[in-house]
């Protein structure tokens, strides 16, 4: 079986994050949220991949390059205009001979795929929409099917007066080659909006698949919060760069601790990092790659992104600090501020 993964969006509601780097490459504990997905994939058997991309494509190209690091094989499909969700995969239509599966490159999950797939085959599905429970719904598609898991009601992020079910639609998806017939070339054409009401109104036949595994979209800040706080609590079975040298304290290669830096659990410190003396790392805290903290900072439940310098005697809490960030000494910064030097 082959895959797609949905990775051209501009990711606004991340702003000002995204300004330099596309979703799909936000790391969660220092790895791009997307290489947990191929990761998965890769787990299930599923080695070709195809990721569409538009904005900021060379970042997602040169990092992943043909997937030989991963053990996988990786295409591209570069779309000049956003094609939609539905619209890109019928872009490379040619890429697949069979049941495939759609997975988005901003989504962090658990699920396993081998029992997904197997429903899919045995309700004989022509599309499989995986769906999960949960309390926030307005954000996503929200879904009512019968007691078979056939669904019989969809509507993509609906208002209040239209919620009618906590079940929600998590973007992944299983698809017979049969859906391309619905699916016009060249133009825009979504998913949620376009496609799944359509073959609701014709009547094919289309499942749902309630998964009882993590699951995150990261598709704004909180969750994007939310996702590194549930690596850290080990609440998803991934794997974290680095060595755990001791329960929920990873440290990854070529990094320099002062002896009198001092660590609390949980946290990542990544490769060629510099901790002067009298640093705290308090917990929920992830230090990316090439950072130096100087003398008597401290940090904690921040997410430090790659080559920051942090002066100092400063303090940072509850934050996320972007690439090439440099935070002066002697200041203090609280509660979900952003920094990001924008390229």
């Amino acid at each position: 079986m082959k895959a797609f993964i949905l990775a051209a969006g501009e990711g606004t509601r991340l702003r000002p994050l995204t300004y330099t780097i596309p979703k799909p490459m936000f790391p969660v504990c220092n790895k791009p949220v997307m290489e947990y997905t191929l990761d998965l994939l890769k787990t299930h058997e599923i080695t070709e991949v195809i990721i569409n991309l538009h904005y900021r494509s060379n970042l997602i190209h040169n990092y992943f390059q043909d997937g030989s690091k991963l053990g996988i094989k990786v295409k591209y499909s570069h779309e000049k205009n956003i094609l939609g969700t539905a619209g890109g995969v019928k872009k490379v239509i040619n890429f697949f001979d069979d049941t495939f599966i759609v997975m988005s490159g901003d989504g962090l999950t658990g699920i396993d795929l081998h029992k997904t797939i197997q429903f899919h085959k045995e309700k004989k599905s022509v599309a499989t929409m995986v769906v999960k429970n949960v309390d926030t719904r307005l954000e996503y598609g929200v879904t009512l099917t019968d007691e078979q898991g056939r669904i019989k009601e969809f509507v993509e992020k609906p208002s209040w007066g239209e919620v009618f079910s906590n079940t929600v639609n998590t973007g992944i998806y299983i698809f017979e080659p049969k859906v391309f017939s619905y699916v016009p070339k060249n133009k825009y054409f979504d998913f949620g909006h376009n496609l799944w009401p359509l073959l609701l109104k014709k009547k094919e036949k289309i499942f749902a698949y309630k998964m009882g595994e993590y699951w995150c979209d990261i598709g704004n800040l909180s969750e994007y919060r939310k996702a590194q706080r549930d690596v850290l609590e080990k609440r998803i079975k991934v794997s974290i760069p680095g060595k755990e040298i001791r329960e929920s304290i990873w440290v990854d290669e070529n990094s320099f601790i002062h002896p009198t830096v001092k660590l609390f659990s949980p946290c990542v410190i990544g490769k060629n990092c510099i901790l002067e003396e009298g640093v705290i790392i308090d917990e929920f805290t992830v230090i990316g790659h090439n950072i130096v903290i100087r003398k008597n900072a401290k940090i904690k439940n921040s997410i430090l992104w790659e080559n920051v310098s942090v002066e100092k005697n400063v303090e940072l809490n509850n934050c996320v600090i972007g690439n090439n960030a440099q935070v002066k000494e002697n200041i203090s910064v609280f509660d979900g501020s952003v920094i990001n030097i924008r390229e």
